[in-house]
Parts: structure tokens; C-alpha cells; sequence
């Protein structure tokens, strides 16, 4: 049995209400982002990413827009030294992108955090310490104070390295464990390391206040974030960063709700990579944005790319329904949902095509270079008409009338059950072709001749069944209807004429043309069948005789 009583809340309300953020309903401007890939995410990889890799993700970074990248712990270990010093000496860093560098706030690490990011053309160097109520009674058994005191040592040292350092240094602070240190604790402790370093507005501070776990619901730590917002030092000369890690799978809306409630800044990975259950997920967070209209400035227009760099890279795999990048998450196979979307689609080009507004799609799917046959319309077992004429249309080209699309539906739906099995597109239009397109047994025309009459279309018709073929001569008030006529008379057969249409399959005068017929039997049910040729007659009569031998 589970035991829930060895639980309780490991997170702080802040001493005063702080809810102004719940007041705002979107995010109406793109915050600072930083990608913590190459240090947080490289961290949590079973195997880490090697030089050559490093650097790949590095320019993958660039190319989707981030002007902020933390590269790394040079201290920690020889590779990542030498990562920062391969940026640095092979001037891989663009003039317009600031690299960010991790130190813990003891003394040996940052001193060689300065040597290694030494000639860095911008760089922040961000320094931690640990202030949670758990961290400082378990792990280092220091006081308020004590923990107060190794901050601010700590912002003093940056302080003084940086005017001894070549180089251009931003200075940032995390109160490690944020969320699960006294809110009035914690602003204590960065008002004194915002002292310290006395920012102003042509060199601002970034105060990062980390999600280092999950400990409440998201609107928690926005109240949180409020209230350090609203009580900092010289507010306007800091940016306000957040770093949620996704414990409680709440790191996209603890970041939307914190930048609500009035950060500035997001630090993340691509994908959601990271210790645990990881950082949050900055494709997601900038492709929300993005779905409201608002420019998330990065770029995430080949998708496709950005996945497979980051696979190769990492060794990690983008999940099927990871929103926006997932390999399924267009992807309708419901009946319902695929007639809604192909619907959508046929509004928006008529109606408004600057504006996505499609059942079912967020976003329009080509925007992240996925496309419609592949990626959006999928049929199995589950799905129906709607999608199936889809495909058939917008692939093909074929304009199958409602109904029939139902019957097609219900064909694709069977072999798909049976076979248990997605069928593809090429699948489906080779099902459609076995199944109504000039089917020619067991009956079948060899010859068609028409003479116009005062009673309206005589024709004459041989046609075989069973290896025997006859003659007949019938009149229609039209051709089709003659013909239809005549095989009627042939064989005593029993049906009424119900649905004819027509289109050409290309656009040019040596095209051919499809024709659909559906006839109904005695016992009201339909059948159908579709003929091609470049002469309609022909295809119109092939399209009869298909039908026929559907019954």
C-alpha cells in the first residue's frame, strides 16, 4: 500500500497575497530566453554529448534564435573547459549571442570559472548557492545567516574577478531551491547580493529563481514570483529570470504563469531535457506563444531538423505527442475529428485564408514544416469518410461525392481492422482503384453505339455476362441512361440511377476525366463505382458497370 501520511507540503506562500498576475489572461511579448541545453540538459544525458556534438548543438541553438546560451560548469570537469575554451578560441560565438558559464558560490570554482571563460567576447557568469529550508538543515547545517553570508561572499568575488578578467560580464544569482525556501527568506537573500553588485540600467543583474523542484501548483510559485518582483532592490535594473525543472509536469505553466506575474526571462531546453523529469520545455513554451499570435522570437519553422539534430546529439527521442514536435500530435485518425479538420481546411481557403482557425489544429502544421498527407490526416480502423476523401482529394485529386466517401470510408476501415494495421495514402488510393474504379466483372461492355431519335437516346449495347454476350437496344433520356437501360433489360436487373458526377482529374486538354455513379437497390442500400478515360462518355459508362457488379 501506498503511504500518503509520510507527505506534506515542502513549498512557502508569501506573507502577503500576491495574485495581480491571475488578472492577465495571455502573454503579450516573447521573455529573454536562455537555453540551458548544453549545461543542464548535457548533464542528464546517459552518455554526454562529446566535443564534436557540443559544438553541432551549439550552431543548432544559434540557427533557432537563442541570444543566450549556457554552455556550461567549466570547473567541474576537463571537458567542459575545454568546450568553453573551443567557443572562445575558434570564435564560434556570434557577436549578437551572450554565453552564460554555472559556478557554485565557493571561491576555488569561481576563480577558475573566470579563467576559463576568460576572452569570452560577452559572457554572464551565474553563480548559486542553495537556500531551501531542506538544504540548509540537511545538507550543509548552516544558519539563515551562514547561507546569507556564502551568497554574498560569493557576488563580492564575481564582482571583483570581473574587473581583473578580459571580457564582458553580466552577473546572474540563483537562490538554489527556490521553491522550497521561505519567500521573505529568499528575497533577503538576493536583495543582499543585489547590493552587492548595485546593477544599473546599462549592466542589469538577472535574479534566476528556480523551480529547482516541483513542490505546488503552478499558481503558487507565480505568487511567489510576484512577490519577489514586487519587493527587489532597484527592480528596474534586474531581470527577473525562472528555471522550472517539471517534477509535477507543471514546468510550462509554472513559467507562462511566472512570466504573468512578471519575469523577464526563461531558462530551458529544447524538448523539456534534464535532471529528473527535466528543464521546461522551451518549444513548447515558444510555440504557445506562438499559436496566439504572439512572436515567441525563435524559430522553429523546420522542426523536423531540429528534432533530428537533437536525437542524434543527445541520444534522446522526442516523444510521438510531445506538443508541436511529436511525431503524432497533428495527427487525427477519428472519424469525426478528420471530417472536421478536412472541412476547416476547405473554409479557410474560401472563406479566410489568412487566419488559422481549423478544428483540431492549433496551429497550422505546415508552419513547422510538417505536412498534410504525411502528417495530419491518418487512417486506421478508427477513422472515416471525412479523412479518407480527404487523402483522396488533396492527394489525388479525386472529388468523391458524400456518399460515396462514406462507402470509401467503410472499405479503408475494413482492410485496416482486418489487417490491423494504418494505411497510407498510396494504400488508400490502391484500395479505391480495386474497389470502384473500372471494375469489369462479371459484367462488362464491349461495345456502345448512340443514335439520337424523337424519343429521345437509342443506343446499342454488347455487353457479356458469364462468358455469354448479347446486344440490346434500349432509349434513355440520356446516354448514360440509355445504357443504363439497355443492361437493365439485358439481364432483369433492378435498381434506380441516383448519383452522377464528374471532373476532370488534370488541368489540360489531354487529361482524363473521372466519373462516379451510384445506384440504389431494391432494398435501398447504394452501390458505386467510378470510371476513368479521357472520353467522360466512356468513363461515365465504366463508372455505371462498376456500380453494377458492386450490388
Amino acid at each position: 500500500m501506498m503511504n500518503v501520511s509520510k507527505y506534506k507540503k515542502q513549498y512557502y506562500l508569501p506573507p502577503e497575497i500576491c495574485m495581480d498576475w491571475a488578472k492577465k489572461d495571455y502573454i503579450d511579448k516573447a521573455p529573454a530566453w536562455c537555453s540551458v541545453d548544453l549545461r543542464d540538459g548535457n548533464q542528464a544525458l546517459v552518455i554526454p554529448m562529446s566535443l564534436e556534438q557540443k559544438v553541432e548543438f551549439f550552431k543548432l541553438l544559434v540557427q533557432i534564435g537563442f541570444k543566450e546560451i549556457e554552455v556550461g560548469f567549466p570547473a567541474a570537469s576537463e571537458t567542459e573547459y575545454t568546450f568553453l575554451r573551443t567557443l572562445i578560441d575558434r570564435k564560434l560565438i556570434p557577436e549578437d549571442v551572450t554565453i552564460q558559464v554555472l559556478t557554485q558560490a565557493r571561491e576555488h570554482i569561481i576563480r577558475k570559472t573566470f579563467e576559463a571563460v576568460k576572452g569570452a567576447p560577452k559572457a554572464i557568469v551565474h553563480v548559486y548557492n542553495s537556500t531551501s529550508v531542506a538544504q540548509r538543515e540537511q545538507v550543509f547545517k548552516k544558519s539563515k545567516e551562514e547561507i546569507l553570508k556564502i551568497a554574498v561572499e560569493g557576488a563580492k568575488l564575481l564582482k571583483e574577478l570581473a574587473e581583473q578578467t578580459e571580457g564582458n560580464f553580466q552577473f546572474e544569482y540563483s537562490p538554489e531551491s527556490f521553491t522550497g525556501t521561505e519567500p521573505e527568506y529568499a528575497l533577503e537573500v538576493c536583495n543582499a547580493v543585489i547590493d552587492v553588485w548595485q546593477p544599473t540600467p546599462d549592466n542589469k543583474c538577472i535574479i534566476n529563481l528556480p523551480v529547482t523542484v516541483e513542490h505546488s501548483m503552478p499558481h503558487v510559485y507565480a505568487s511567489q514570483v510576484e512577490y519577489m518582483c514586487k519587493h527587489m532592490l532597484r527592480r528596474e535594473n534586474v531581470i527577473v529570470s525562472l528555471h522550472p525543472h517539471n517534477d509535477r509536469g507543471c514546468g510550462v505553466a509554472d513559467s507562462e504563469m511566472g512570466i504573468l506575474a512578471g519575469a523577464d526571462r526563461i531558462e530551458g531546453t529544447l524538448f523539456g531535457n534534464g535532471e529528473r523529469t527535466g528543464n521546461v520545455d522551451i518549444v513548447t513554451l515558444g510555440m504557445n506563444m506562438y499559436s496566439q499570435g504572439v512572436d515567441p522570437k525563435l524559430d522553429f519553422s523546420d522542426m523536423p531538423h531540429i528534432c533530428e539534430v537533437y536525437e542524434r546529439c543527445t541520444g534522446m527521442t522526442v516523444g510521438e505527442r510531445s506538443p508541436y514536435s511529436g511525431a503524432l500530435v497533428f495527427a487525427a485518425f477519428s472519424g469525426s475529428h478528420q471530417d472536421a479538420i478536412a472541412k476547416g481546411m476547405h473554409w479557410i481557403e474560401e472563406k479566410d485564408p489568412n487566419r488559422w482557425t481549423v478544428p483540431y489544429l492549433p496551429i497550422d502544421p505546415t508552419d513547422v514544416g510538417r505536412n498534410y498527407d504525411a502528417d495530419v490526416i491518418r487512417i486506421n480502423s478508427q477513422s472515416g469518410k471525412g479523412g479518407v476523401g480527404y487523402i483522396l482529394e488533396t492527394k489525388y485529386g479525386l472529388n468523391l461525392p458524400p456518399k460515396m466517401r462514406e462507402a470509401m470510408g467503410y472499405a479503408a476501415k475494413g482492410v485496416s481492422d482486418h489487417l490491423h494495421k494504418e494505411l497510407h495514402p498510396d494504400e488508400i488510393f490502391d484500395l479505391f482503384k480495386k474497389t470502384f474504379e473500372n471494375v469489369g466483372q462479371p459484367y462488362s461492355i464491349n461495345e456502345v453505339h448512340f443514335q439520337q431519335t424523337s424519343e429521345g437516346i437509342t443506343t446499342k449495347v454488347t455487353s457479356t455476362f458469364n462468358g455469354k454476350t448479347i446486344t440490346t437496344e434500349a432509349v434513355g433520356n440520356g446516354r448514360l441512361d440509355a445504357v443504363s437501360n439497355a443492361l437493365k433489360k439485358a439481364y432483369e436487373l433492378k435498381y434506380s440511377l441516383e448519383v452522377y458526377q464528374e471532373h476532370a482529374l488534370e488541368r489540360s486538354s489531354s487529361s482524363k476525366a473521372i466519373a462516379y455513379v451510384g445506384i440504389k437497390k431494391p432494398d435501398g442500400t447504394m452501390a458505386w463505382g467510378a470510371g476513368v478515360d479521357p472520353d467522360i462518355i466512356r468513363a461515365s459508362i465504366d463508372a455505371l458497370v462498376t456500380a453494377i457488379n458492386n450490388r
